[in-house]
C-alpha cells in the first residue's frame, strides 16, 4: 500500500514550459503563478530544431507559425498538453496529438471583437477607396473625387461562417446600418436583426460585402474559386480574414482586373512569410482598392493578453484538474477535485474491454470511487477517477501497465 498524500494537484513546479512566437507574457504570468518553469522563444522554429527544443518539455505555446508534426510528437518525450494561443489548431498535427493522448487548446473567443472592428474598418476603406486616396498622397498625388465612393449605410454584407467573429461582424454592421444576411454549414440563431440565407450561392448573389469567417476544413479549403467569385454582385467587395487557403487570390485578382469587384481585403494568405522582412508576395499586389493586411486580425494588445490568459489557463487546468473542456482534439471532462481524494488521469485506445479491466483494478485494491467520469471519442476514451489516496498509487501503476493505456499520471 502507498503511503497517503494530503496535497491535491500536480506538483507544477516541476512543470517545464515552452512558449514560442512572442506569446503575450499574460500567458508567462499565469504559468509562473503556478511555479512552472517558462522558456519563450521570439519566432518559430523548423522542424528539425523544433523535435530537439521539445524534449523534456510538458506543455508547448505556439502561435500560428509553429508547426507541431507527428515527428515533433513523437519526440515530445514528456509533452502533456499543446495551447494555440490563436483561434486556429491546422498547424498541429490533431490527429497524431489524440492518439498520443495528448490535448491541444486554442482561444475561439480572445480576438472576437479585435477581427470584428478590423473587418468593419475595411469595409469602410473599401467603400470609400480609402487605401488608395493613402497611397497617392503619400506620393505627393492629389485626387479628388467621388467617383466608385459610397457610404455603406443601407448596403447588404453577407456573412459567411456566423459563428463568434462573424455573429461579432454582423452586430457592429448593423449598428452602421448595413443589412445583414449569413450562411453557415450549422444552424445558427440570428442576432438582432440579422438574416440566414440557405445556401452560398443566394449570399453571393444578394450581397454587396461578402466577408469570410470560417475555419479551416476540407469544406472550406479552395471554396472561392472563380465560378463562385462570378456570382457575386457586379461591384461587390470581397474581405478574408478567415483562412488563406479559403479564396483562390489569382482568380480574385482576375475579378478585380476585369472589374466585375469593386475591391478586397485581404488578411490571410495560402503562404505566408515565417517571419518580418521582406519576402511577402501575392497576385493582388499593386491592385487598386485592394487593402493587404500581413494577417493582423487578432493582433492587438487586448486580444493577445487574453488570448493568453485563456489558452494558459485552459492548459493549467488541464495539469492541475484534468480538465479538458475546449480541447479542440480530445474528450471532454470537467469534473470539481473532491477533498481527500487522489486524482487518476488516464487516456486509453477506444476498444471494448477497457473499463471492465480499469474496474477490476479498482475492485482488486479495493478502492473506493469518490468520483468518476469517462468520455470518448472515435480513437480514445479519457478516464478521470478520484479515489482513496492510501491506495492511489497502485492503482495509477496497474492503470498504466494495461496494454490498451496510452497516458496515466496521478494528482495528489
Amino acid at each position: 500500500m502507498s503511503r497517503a498524500r494530503s496535497a491535491t494537484t500536480f506538483p507544477s513546479g516541476k512543470i517545464k514550459i515552452l512558449l514560442f512566437e512572442n506569446i503575450h507574457e499574460s500567458a508567462s504570468a499565469i504559468f509562473a503563478n503556478h511555479e512552472c518553469t517558462v522558456e519563450t522563444v521570439s519566432g518559430a522554429l523548423p522542424e528539425k530544431e523544433l523535435v530537439e527544443r521539445i524534449k523534456g518539455v510538458h506543455i508547448v505555446g505556439i502561435r500560428s507559425k509553429t508547426q507541431i508534426t507527428k515527428r515533433v510528437l513523437e519526440a515530445a518525450d514528456y509533452l502533456l498538453a499543446v495551447g494555440c494561443f490563436c483561434i486556429g489548431t491546422n498547424q498541429v498535427d490533431l490527429n497524431a496529438a489524440n492518439r498520443m493522448g495528448i490535448p491541444v487548446f486554442n482561444a475561439p473567443f480572445s480576438n472576437t471583437r479585435s477581427v470584428a472592428e478590423l473587418i468593419m474598418s475595411e469595409i469602410v476603406m473599401l467603400a470609400r477607396r480609402l487605401g488608395d486616396c493613402v497611397r497617392e498622397l503619400h506620393t505627393n498625388l492629389w485626387n479628388k473625387s467621388s467617383t466608385g465612393c459610397h457610404e455603406i449605410r443601407g448596403k447588404v454584407l453577407g456573412v459567411v461562417g456566423y459563428g463568434h467573429i462573424g455573429s461579432q461582424v454582423g452586430v457592429l454592421a448593423e449598428m452602421f446600418g448595413m443589412r445583414v444576411i449569413f450562411h453557415d454549414i450549422t444552424k445558427r440563431l440570428p442576432m438582432s436583426n440579422s438574416r440566414e440565407v440557405e445556401s452560398l450561392d443566394q449570399l453571393l448573389a444578394e450581397s454587396d460585402f461578402v466577408t469570410f469567417h470560417v475555419p479551416a476544413t476540407p469544406e472550406t479549403n479552395g471554396m472561392m474559386q472563380a465560378e463562385h467569385i462570378a456570382k457575386m454582385k457586379k461591384g461587390s467587395y470581397l474581405l478574408n480574414a478567415s483562412r488563406g487557403s479559403v479564396i483562390n487570390l489569382e482568380a480574385l485578382a482576375e475579378a478585380l482586373k476585369s472589374g466585375h469587384l469593386a475591391g478586397a481585403a485581404i488578411d490571410v494568405y495560402p503562404k505566408e512569410p515565417r517571419g518580418n522582412g521582406p519576402g511577402f508576395e501575392s497576385p493582388l499586389v499593386g491592385l487598386k482598392n485592394v487593402v493587404l493586411t500581413p494577417h493582423i486580425g487578432g493582433s492587438t494588445e487586448e486580444a493577445q493578453e487574453n488570448i493568453g490568459v485563456e489558452v494558459a489557463t485552459a492548459c493549467m487546468g488541464f495539469i492541475n484538474k484534468g480538465t479538458t473542456v475546449g480541447s479542440v482534439n480530445f474528450p471532454q471532462v470537467e469534473m470539481p477535485l473532491k477533498p481527500g481524494a487522489h486524482r487518476i488521469l488516464n487516456a486509453h485506445r477506444n476498444v471494448p474491454g477497457v473499463m471492465a479491466e480499469i474496474l477490476k483494478i479498482l475492485s482488486s485494491h479495493d478502492a473506493n470511487i469518490h468520483a468518476q467520469n469517462l468520455a470518448t471519442d472515435e480513437h480514445i476514451g479519457y478516464l478521470v477517477t478520484d479515489l482513496d489516496q492510501s491506495v492511489s498509487d497502485d492503482v495509477k501503476m496497474a492503470i498504466a501497465a494495461l496494454p490498451t493505456s496510452i497516458k496515466t499520471r496521478i494528482l495528489y
